[in-house]
């Protein structure tokens, strides 16, 4: 019985054991066939798929985008259109997570800001901000604009 075992197709794929496993009961891969002595075998074509889920992850595409990705590739009526418009769509996504990544920015260095890092924390500007919430959507509104377009502009 040929095949690969699961830690030669790790190293092959570049990814850990438990990885691969773990593909496999979320059905990214199929089961592998078994030795006589219960090993999982792989076939080589395996580390082709597993190589494009961990591109597509490193990405940032989750496991049903990654499914759906995969499932475009071997459906022959799927155009590139189809697979243009996932990534158009995680396109979206990355630069809905880029603004919100920003706003943290801004609050957080406001709130830096606003601390002088001495004294006891009863009277940190910090938490006593995080626990009423005074002035954070404010002062983060404010320079979100400026703080957007230079990201925009810097990517």
């Amino acid at each position: 019985m040929n095949g690969l075992t699961i830690g030669k197709i790790a190293g092959s794929a570049g990814l850990a054991v438990e990885t691969i496993r773990f593909y496999e009961r979320e059905g990214l891969i199929e089961p592998p066939l078994r030795s006589s002595t219960n090993y999982r075998l792989y076939p080589e074509r395996d580390i082709l798929r597993l190589r494009f889920i961990r591109r597509a992850k490193d990405l940032g595409f989750t496991l049903k985008e990654i499914r759906e990705l995969l499932s475009l590739r071997q459906d022959p009526h799927a155009t590139r259109a189809d697979v243009k418009k996932q990534t158009a769509a995680k396109i979206t996504d990355i630069g809905e997570k880029i603004r919100d990544l920003t706003r943290m920015k801004v609050i957080l260095e406001s709130l830096d800001s606003s601390c002088d890092g001495c004294g006891p924390t009863s009277s940190c500007p910090i938490l006593n901000a995080l626990e009423s919430g005074d002035g954070l959507e404010c002062k983060a509104a404010a320079q979100r604009t400026i703080s957007y377009g230079s990201v925009e502009s810097d990517l």
